[in-house]
Formats: structure tokens, C-alpha cells, sequence
């Protein structure tokens, strides 16, 4: 089995982001890019992983006998991932709160075993706000997608 590269394993992400289990949704980054201009937020792009497992939490109720993860929660997994878009370096002084979705759309369920691919680009930023679009994709198949929009804070 080939080795793959990881930009950023579970310690890594966690010097960057304030969250932590159970509500730490990504696994690992597999890449970042910068856009044309690394100062700057717009076309920043980050893909994430997520290993779905029967042992999460969530799945004790939602939903016993019929385990699906709630789509909420898929869509925190895309912010997760869009945020580490913004904070690429640890040494990276803000945090970055949901501000808005717009057309969230889920495919298929998510089930325990999934490999989740998170994929999160940075598109636009007005005055403190930036638009992520964001999909993940299962096996190569689209399974949600949606539009976070995010109100990033110096700390």
C-alpha cells in the first residue's frame, strides 16, 4: 500500500482549531493551498478526512438500528475544514465562527465505515466575512455540499 501524504495529522489540527471530541469533525488535512496572493484569504483551499466510525456518539441516537450522521454535522465538518483553510500555521492568531449556510444539499447518507473527503475553498471576503464552498465526497461520490459563510476574529 502506497504511503499518503498528510499535510496536518489530529495534533496538528488541534494546535489550530479550538475544537476537540467529540465535536472535532476532521481527522486530517491531506492538502493546502494558497491562492494567487498567500496574504490574502481568497482561493485558499483545503481538502480534509474523515474516518465516520460506529463508536461516535452521535449515532447512539440518530439513529439506533439505522446509523446515519447528521447532516448539521457534515456541515460543520466543511466549516472544520474551510477554517483550516484559514489557519494554515500554528502560529496563526484567529478564530473563525459560522456566520451563515446557504443551500446545503445532502446526497446520500453517511454511514459508519465512510471515508469522508472534505473539500473547502475560500471564494470570496467582505469586510471580515468569507464565503466557503464546500463538498464532501465518499468513494469519489458527491455526498453534501453547501455554502458556509464565516466571520473571521483576530484573537
Amino acid at each position: 500500500m502506497a504511503s499518503e501524504s498528510v499535510f496536518l495529522n489530529v495534533i496538528e489540527i488541534q494546535e489550530r482549531l479550538p475544537h476537540r471530541f467529540p465535536f472535532l469533525l476532521i481527522d486530517r488535512v491531506l492538502t493546502f493551498e494558497h491562492g494567487p496572493d498567500p496574504e490574502k484569504f481568497v482561493g485558499r483551499k483545503a481538502v480534509a478526512r474523515k474516518n465516520v466510525s460506529v463508536n461516535e456518539s452521535f449515532f447512539q441516537g440518530h439513529f439506533p438500528g439505522n446509523p446515519v450522521m447528521p447532516g448539521v454535522l457534515q456541515v460543520e465538518a466543511m466549516a472544520q475544514t474551510g477554517a483550516i483553510a484559514c489557519v494554515p500555521n500554528d502560529d496563526d492568531k484567529i478564530d473563525v465562527l459560522i456566520a451563515k449556510i446557504n443551500g446545503a444539499k445532502f446526497k446520500r447518507p453517511v454511514i459508519p465505515g465512510d471515508v469522508l473527503e472534505i473539500h473547502a475553498s475560500i471564494t470570496k471576503e467582505k469586510a471580515g466575512i468569507l464565503t466557503l464552498q464546500s463538498q464532501i465526497l465518499c468513494d469519489g461520490q458527491l455526498v453534501a455540499e453547501s455554502e458556509v459563510m464565516a466571520k473571521v476574529f483576530k484573537k
